[in-house]
């Protein structure tokens, strides 16, 4: 199914909060209500709710704050407290975001390596189901083996039977952030920022096929190409497979 049409005004307004959001994560519906306001956009709160549930945005609050997005799935401990992160393939993690197009919007997943940044595998879809994201599990799966832990946020999507079922038949141990706590998979949400600045918020994509395309090539870029700080200036698949290659020696 194909999400309703959304007016050009909401969707200039989508990308606006999808802007707030990134460069304020702990702002609520209110503080970007004002934050539009000050741009020259009044708009009622309620309508910035209803637009932050149809782009899946929540406020991230340094807070823990267990209610629930789907209270029937299962939610699991998060595992990577103090843990030592060191190779390639011990802890991977996802997420989705919204990403606006000229005409319409499209939701994208990606599954990245914690320790070399790599981004594994991803997905666009028009509609926020498990499906999209289940590909994508599947494929980094078959193209890279299996890590050790999986680390989501507690998005229906990932909760579902579906997705930790696939999690579980490949013997990995899932971990989920605390509700609303952006620091549990903060190198998936500097991976949005990269994504958004340097790539999408450039293009204005005039259709699916169009933004899968260009995000392929971004991907590829980023993954063989754009050196990381954090990774004393390599790029992701310079340290993931450099130390893949020194397990198998």
């Amino acid at each position: 199914h194909v999400p309703k049409p959304v007016s050009d005004e909401e969707l200039a307004l989508m990308a606006l909060i999808d802007r707030c959001h990134l460069k304020h994560p702990f702002y609520g519906s209110r503080r970007i209500r004002d934050w539009l306001e000050d741009r020259g956009h009044r708009v009622n709160r309620k309508r910035v709710q209803r637009l932050m549930r149809t782009m899946d945005l929540v406020a991230l609050y340094p807070k823990r704050n267990l209610s629930l997005a789907n209270q029937a799935h299962k939610v699991y401990p998060y595992l990577l407290r103090n843990l030592a992160i060191d190779h390639p393939n011990q802890v991977w993690a996802t997420d989705i975001t919204y990403i606006p197009m000229a005409r319409g919007f499209v939701y994208l997943v990606a599954i990245m390596d914690w320790h070399s940044r790599k981004v594994l595998s991803w997905r666009v879809s028009n509609t926020l189901d498990t499906s999209f994201c289940i590909e994508a599990l599947k494929e980094a799966i078959e193209q890279h083996g299996t890590p050790e832990i999986f680390n989501t946020d507690q998005g229906s999507q990932f909760t579902s039977e579906e997705f930790t079922g696939v999690l579980k038949a490949h013997d990995i141990c899932i971990s989920m952030d605390g509700k609303g706590r952006w620091v549990d998979n903060v190198f998936v949400e500097r991976l949005w920022r990269s994504v958004k600045y340097e790539e999408v918020y450039l293009k204005a994509y005039d259709s699916i096929v169009e933004a899968r395309t260009s995000l392929d090539i971004y991907f590829t870029f980023y993954n063989t190409e754009r050196r990381h700080q954090r990774l004393d200036r390599r790029t992701p698949d310079n340290v993931y497979y450099e130390a893949a290659a020194r397990k198998v020696i």
